[in-house]
């Protein structure tokens, strides 16, 4: 029997070709004397002072569009998701810009039909089974089935949301949520990674240190620009600036790292290695973006269960933290999307107000006794 085709939806600017990047490259040549801007300073699409706001107005020049870099692996992603996908582009661009638009797509996708290009900007009107998209404000309003958002500096105080760091990591998301997923059910009998998911207040690093109690279960030490809480242990995470975090990430430090509440949060190869190497366990609390890439790296030997904890217990837990009202408000509004991450979890387990059963539950589970 024929499988069915998704339908998948790609943004375009910064998600397929340079635009940010682009421009600011544009921006400092035109001012040679001042200091370069980077990407990293553009915290939204819209204005951020300085000569950034420039930038706006080289997205209404359709010699812009008709020179953007395409990024790296963006064919390759594209002609990977054709054969299990039907693929749209869907791209918001200024009126000025639709020709040159389309005929970037066309030229650079020419296995797309042109039929397939949507250009608007209501792109919650577009029903998709999956989306790819840089812009918070598509992916919350988005009518996909599963809305995912590609990490970017300008995105990174979202929280809870369906995020990717990467093709890879984007490519694999849609086969299984295509479930033509092929490798074997997880098998963590010789040692793997085991995922919890969950909003904040589900009682994920309870678990988790409740786990290790049991020596074929260990945490590895997960790096955070966060400061340590009253009471924490410092030796809970290893606690850096946001400085030395970025240096390491772009050092290629980490195998996967995610923003929450505005903290950015890593975990390096160096970490999960020797434990799965030991045939043990490494219990990591983690967020789904950092999951579905600890997912691709250790297929069947990775497994991602999502904490379930009513929703009740998870604001109380969230309102008595002594955290900023701002990170508070952050977190109640990522729940909804925290929730819907069950769905693409492997298994999910209940959670009361105590971890030991849950913690008793994930060691049937990987013992292939649930």
């Amino acid at each position: 029997m024929k499988k069915y085709r998704i339908k998948v939806g790609l943004d375009v600017d910064d998600t397929l070709y340079e635009c940010n990047s682009y421009a600011l490259d544009i921006l400092n040549k035109r001012y040679p004397d001042e200091e370069p801007m980077t990407i990293n300073e553009i915290k939204s699409w819209g204005r951020c002072g300085r000569h950034f706001d420039e930038r706006l107005e080289l997205y209404t020049d359709p010699e812009f569009v008709r020179t953007q870099p395409i990024m790296p692996g963006a064919q390759k992603l594209v002609r990977e998701l054709l054969k299990i996908a039907d693929v749209f582009f869907v791209t918001a661009v200024h009126p000025k810009c639709m020709s040159a638009r389309a005929e970037r797509l066309i030229r650079d996708f020419p296995d797309v039909p042109s039929e397939n290009i949507i250009m608007g900007t209501r792109k919650d009107v577009v029903m998709l089974d999956i989306l790819l998209d840089d812009g918070a404000h598509n992916i919350s309003s988005s009518q996909a089935a599963y809305p995912v958002l590609l990490r970017r500096p300008w995105n990174t105080n979202l929280s809870g949301l369906i995020s990717v760091n990467s093709y890879d990591d984007f490519l694999h998301f849609c086969k299984m949520a295509r479930s033509s997923f092929t490798d074997k059910s997880p098998d963590l009998s010789k040692g793997g990674v085991i995922c919890l998911v969950g909003p904040s207040g589900s009682l994920k690093n309870d678990v988790a240190y409740k786990l290790i109690e049991d020596e074929r279960y260990e945490k590895p030490t997960t790096s955070t620009t966060r400061t340590c809480r009253e009471n924490e242990c410092p030796n809970a995470y290893r606690f850096i600036s946001e400085e030395q975090f970025v240096s390491e990430r772009n050092a290629g430090k980490f195998i996967e790292t995610t923003v929450y509440g505005s903290n950015h949060y890593g975990t390096s190869a160096d970490q999960i290695i020797p434990i799965v190497e030991r045939g043990n366990c490494a219990v990591i609390p983690i967020d789904i973006c950092g999951a579905l890439t600890l997912k691709n790296l250790y297929r069947s030997r990775a497994i991602l269960i999502f904490m379930n904890r009513n929703s009740e217990a998870v604001l109380a837990d969230i309102l008595k933290r002594k955290i900023t009202d701002e990170e508070k408000i952050s977190r109640i509004m990522a729940l909804d999307f925290e929730y819907q991450n069950a769905e693409i979890c492997d298994t999910s387990v209940d959670v009361a107000d105590s971890a030991d059963e849950a913690a008793a539950t994930i060691k049937r589970i990987i013992d292939g006794k649930h």
